[in-house]
């Protein structure tokens, strides 16, 4: 119900207590400093009161609703990487976030065992370790054809690493590898795409990145398709030929990115 405007002012001017012993005090006052302490008084009284009532009427802010995903299982890099294979390296380098995500193939044989996938990716460390001269494995992750995610690159899994997988694009991105070869005609395991959606979800979602979207990225390398220093928009989940000349991931992997995405924002929980 709606109050009366002089009911209203009235309440806003409603008188202040003051309290007996604050009257005895300003009884032994002279008569002028008596009155300014009075006042002063009444005004820190009032200010008082009306402080308390703006926090009790203040209307609660709406709760946040970020769209993250909950991270999938990922085996360490233990599990691929022994003493007798692991080579010197510098201390791994960060982002600020990850804002998206470049998708690859390893184009190596298809048919594997699942239980044959740390030694195929423990051969990929050390082909582009020793036989290219990285300081480690370009991918921060890989997927096996039975959908089990791997850490790969150096740095922690819930970290914003700096990848060496999508040449001038590394920076605020993650390279997520699928074991396999996947040009045309062949085909990708249901598994495989499930993975690497549930993958994206967590991974963008920790960033607040809706995987349907584009986002700005600046080229840090005139051998990719775009010249040093310049903005690109590309979408939040690219395949790696999107920034480089390269057929990676392949003519079937690639046909499969939509997909991929529209399960990477359903797992966000975005409509």
């Amino acid at each position: 119900m709606c109050v009366p405007r002089r009911q209203r002012r009235a309440r806003r001017r409603r008188p202040v207590r003051i309290p007996g012993a604050a009257l005895v005090l300003l009884g032994t006052l002279p008569g002028l400093a008596a009155v300014v302490a009075l006042v002063l008084y009444v005004n820190g009284a009032e200010h008082t009161v009306a402080a308390r009532a703006s926090r009790q009427t203040a209307p609660a802010r709406p709760a946040a609703t970020p769209h993250v995903a909950t991270r999938p299982r990922i085996v360490p890099r233990s599990a691929w990487l022994d003493d007798d294979t692991r080579r010197p390296q510098p201390p791994p380098r960060y982002d600020d976030k990850v804002v998206a995500v470049f998708i690859h193939h390893t184009d190596s044989p298809n048919a594997y065992a699942c239980a044959e996938a740390p030694r195929i990716i423990r051969d990929l460390y050390t082909g582009q370790t020793r036989n290219r001269d990285w300081d480690d494995i370009g991918y921060n992750f890989l997927v096996d054809r039975c959908g089990t995610v791997y850490e790969g690159r150096a740095g922690g899994i819930d970290r914003p690493v700096t990848g060496a997988h999508a040449q001038g694009f590394n920076h605020r991105t993650a390279g997520i590898a699928a074991l396999g070869t996947f040009t045309a005609g062949l085909p990708v395991p249901k598994a495989m795409t499930e993975s690497i959606a549930a993958l994206v979800a967590w991974k963008l979602g920790l960033a607040g990145i809706d995987p349907r979207a584009k986002v700005r990225l600046i080229s840090s390398n005139s051998l990719s398709r775009y010249p040093a220093g310049m903005a690109v928009l590309l979408p939040a989940v690219a395949g790696h030929d999107d920034a480089y000349m390269t057929r990676c991931p392949g003519v079937a992997l690639t046909a499969r990115l939509p997909e991929i995405r529209k399960l990477a924002a359903r797992l966000q929980g975005r409509a």
